[in-house]
């Protein structure tokens, strides 16, 4: 056994939900590792193109819709939501997009907010409805960080607004296949398909449960993307170039626009986490969901990333994460 399958040894199993882990070194994905099944009925093994609901890494592909629009001039992130969204209550009126991007807009959770007995998926319209009943705000705008994932659903509506063309269509027009990430799909039940799909499940006492879908798992911009290794490799590559946008848009990404987060010693840009360990900047994001694992870090300055996607509830990929920086090449 390599050394470096010890840290993923729980899901080295033939009969358990498994997990993908790429490292990139100069270009190159120097190590990619799969292991356990896809779909525990269909006994489907997990493999580099094997395609992992993304949770909240979909963030920075949100935020990267939004920059390449910024772009075109298509709006400004200092835009309020009223422009776009003329019958959103007053607080509106101090919200802008930058404060979307940067989880600073103050919005109430919409998940604490469904309504009790829902049973329909909720889509990113209806978390623009819940949060336009509601006539307050966290905090002022801009004066503190909130993780909101209601947030980044009203960015996907921007998207929509400023495009003409649904979110889905639009990252994969823009973002999917300029980059050649030909299996990656902001994922719409009954219009898309997800080819070498991962199902979703969660640990059961010793057994594992198929937990794939739960009412916020249609809501797109906060976490609705799929995607796998190999399609990742092609969007770790293209952070460092501007196939996508101008380096002075791609830099506000990586800037930490709130000097403090909800993790110690982050700061957060737009769809990224900032820090620096040992002087050496670190983005990274982290992605949980029902029935999914995801976790990734960038190091610039060493072209060196680390890509980790389990289809499982709870995988504790951060801790995981953290042992691998600094293995050998």
């Amino acid at each position: 056994m390599r050394p470096i399958d010890k840290e993923f040894a729980e899901f080295d199993r033939p009969d358990v939900p498994g997990l993908v882990f790429m490292r990139i070194e100069n270009g190159k994905a120097s190590l990619v590792r799969s292991y356990g099944l896809a779909n525990l009925e269909t006994r489907l093994p997990c493999q580099p193109w094997t395609n992992f609901r993304l949770a909240s890494l979909s963030k920075q592909f949100t935020a990267m819709a939004t920059l390449i629009l910024a772009e075109r001039k298509a709006l400004a992130l200092d835009d309020k939501l009223a422009r776009f969204f003329p019958e959103f209550p007053r607080y509106g009126n101090e919200i802008t997009i930058r404060h979307l991007l940067t989880h600073t807009s103050g919005l109430l959770d919409y998940e604490d907010l469904i309504a009790p007995g829902t049973t329909a998926p909720l889509r990113d319209r209806d978390v623009l409805d819940i949060l336009q009943r509601q006539d307050r705000t966290h905090f002022v705008p801009g004066t503190r960080f909130c993780y909101s994932n209601g947030g980044y659903a009203l960015l996907a509506l921007l998207v929509e607004c400023a495009s003409g063309r649904t979110f889905a269509d639009f990252v994969r027009e823009n973002i999917f296949l300029p980059l050649g990430m030909k299996s990656s799909v902001a994922y719409q039940a009954g219009i898309s398909e997800v080819p070498h799909r991962a199902l979703g499940y969660s640990r059961r006492g010793e057994t594992f449960e198929q937990t794939d879908q739960s009412l916020t798992s249609a809501v797109l911009g906060d976490g609705g993307i799929y995607s796998s290794a190999n399609d990742l490799f092609e969007w770790d590559q293209a952070l460092d170039t501007e196939k996508l946008i101008r380096r002075p848009f791609l830099e506000q990404a990586f800037t930490a626009h709130s000097s403090a987060s909800d993790v110690p010693g982050s700061g957060y840009g737009f769809g990224w986490y900032v820090e620096f360990l040992g002087g050496e900047q670190h983005l990274w994001h982290h992605g949980s969901t029902c029935g999914f694992s995801t976790s990734y870090h960038r190091f610039p300055a060493r072209k060196r990333s680390f890509i980790l996607l389990a289809n499982r509830s709870e995988a504790r990929l951060e801790s995981i994460a953290g042992k691998l920086f600094d293995t050998p090449p």
